[in-house]
């Protein structure tokens, strides 16, 4: 369970495919109806998991627990966490949606103090103040230069379901089958979507090379690649130890958008995106040095 060089590239690798999502979505919600374009992009990348799972000699014959674990993250992360950032992006910037998605692991490490009633060290405890304060100075940056509530509220709710999911990812990750469970936690995305979308949606494409690519991108890279990262992650060192990778994610999430889609940044942006970087970094070092 060391922290190993291995596993500390794939963090890095996990870390910069994870938060590439929110450009390569912005793109893609410009030119395509989200819930929809998200459906198919959670089957056919369903479809690719699960044959590379065939090929590689793995069954979907899981584990109860498995089966379990795989569903509700199915559900938590592809249909609400992500397709609640994939209609907010229609309102909010990729950098925005990443910053507040980035809180993750201080929402996990404040339901497991408050609710689970586990032992967080002081400086967890300090480390949960400091996200808390750089949220604060990002959202109320944000709102006063207008940014959309309702896209704020949905990109927090969507926090929310991909805090639940990550509370049950121990359950996905033991006992092997790690690329058909990507496969399959792909379709129940797919499916709950394809109902949301064919109920409140006017499908629309404005086909265009920028759609395509970003398309296939997330596809393939978030989609399949770094979903699976993260589970042999967890499975090499642990969920908190994985979890403690998360503090990246607000630097590369707002740099990206920056640097492909020309986001502009404010001092707050930066003020606020160190803070919660900081603040992740301590929660998950005194979880880390908890644990061992």
């Amino acid at each position: 369970m060391t922290l190993d060089l291995r596993a500390i590239g794939m963090g890095l690798a996990f870390a910069i495919i994870w938060s590439s999502a929110f450009t390569s979505a912005r793109i893609i919600v410009a030119d395509a109806s989200p819930l929809a374009s998200l459906s198919l992009r959670f089957f056919l990348s369903g479809l690719i998991g699960v044959g590379i799972a065939r090929a590689m000699g793995q069954t979907w014959r899981l584990t109860r627990e498995q089966w379990r674990a795989t569903l509700i993250f199915g559900l938590c992360q592809n249909a609400l966490y992500l397709g609640l950032n994939f209609v907010a992006m229609q309102w909010v910037e990729a950098g925005f949606a990443a910053i507040i998605a980035s809180t993750m692991p201080l929402m996990v490490a404040f339901a497991l103090w408050t609710i689970f009633r586990e032992r967080l060290p002081t400086m967890g405890i300090i480390g949960l103040a400091m996200g808390f304060i750089g949220v604060v100075i990002i959202m109320q940056a944000r709102l006063s230069a207008g940014v959309d509530p309702l896209g704020a509220l949905l990109c927090i709710i969507a926090a929310v379901a991909l805090t639940v999911a990550t509370l049950m990812v121990r359950g996905a990750s033991g006992g092997g089958n790690l690329m058909m469970i990507v496969g399959l936690q792909m379709f129940v995305g797919a499916a709950v979507l394809a109902v949301v979308s064919t109920l409140t949606e006017t499908i629309h494409v404005n086909p265009s090379p920028e759609l395509v690519i970003a398309f296939l991108y997330t596809t393939l890279f978030p989609g399949v690649l770094a979903t699976w990262i993260w589970f042999a992650l967890v499975a090499r060192i642990g969920a908190v130890k994985a979890a403690t990778f998360h503090f990246l994610n607000p630097f590369f999430g707002v740099l990206i958008a920056a640097i492909i889609l020309r986001e502009p940044l404010t001092n707050s942006d930066i003020l606020g995106v160190a803070i919660i970087t900081g603040g992740i970094l301590a929660v998950q070092l005194a979880r880390a040095r908890k644990s061992s």
